[in-house]
């Protein structure tokens, strides 16, 4: 019986990596017909699935780095995403054990909720900064794609979750 070992280059570093090569592709002045790519917050999707696969002490140091280099990247003040992503990741370890083993639908809502929660505070935050409210319009297609990215949560989440033996 050989014994599967992951790692947290498996589960953690390299979808970082790949969610910030996301975000830079995703940002590219491209159009398809005659539509914007869509720009999805992609460290959001780890934000959810991290805590549900194991808690660590690695992961919010991560969501930090990927939340100011969004916040970078978009000329976001400093501290807007990193606050959001660390909201979600706490929320969802809060819950964890309501969580494991649910339903893919249960864990959409929850993954809905979590979403909704990082955008309103994004939005509250930008608001009291600049003085003024940005479009609801544009807030809505970026969580629209953002919800999208479940896919991926459900995925680490099946894949990665009680991977490592040592930890049953």
């Amino acid at each position: 019986m050989a014994v599967r070992v992951v790692g947290p280059m498996q589960w953690m570093v390299w979808p970082a990596v790949i969610a910030v090569a996301g975000t830079v592709i995703l940002a590219t002045p491209a159009q398809l017909f005659g539509l914007s790519l869509p720009e999805p917050i992609l460290p959001l999707a780890l934000a959810f699935a991290w805590p549900l696969i194991r808690p660590s002490v690695l992961a919010p140091l991560i969501l930090l780095g990927l939340g100011l280099f969004l916040d970078i990247f978009w000329y976001a003040p400093l501290g807007l995403w990193p606050l959001s992503l660390l909201a979600v990741y706490g929320v969802v370890l809060a819950a964890r054990s309501l969580l494991a083993g649910q339903d893919t639908r249960m864990l959409f809502a929850w993954y809905a909720a979590c979403t909704i929660l990082a955008f309103i505070l994004a939005y509250m935050i930008i608001s009291l900064m600049a003085g003024n409210a940005p479009s609801l319009l544009a807030l809505f297609w970026q969580v629209l794609p953002t919800l999208a990215l479940f896919p991926v949560a459900a995925w680490m989440i099946e894949r990665f979750d009680d991977g490592d033996v040592r930890f049953r």
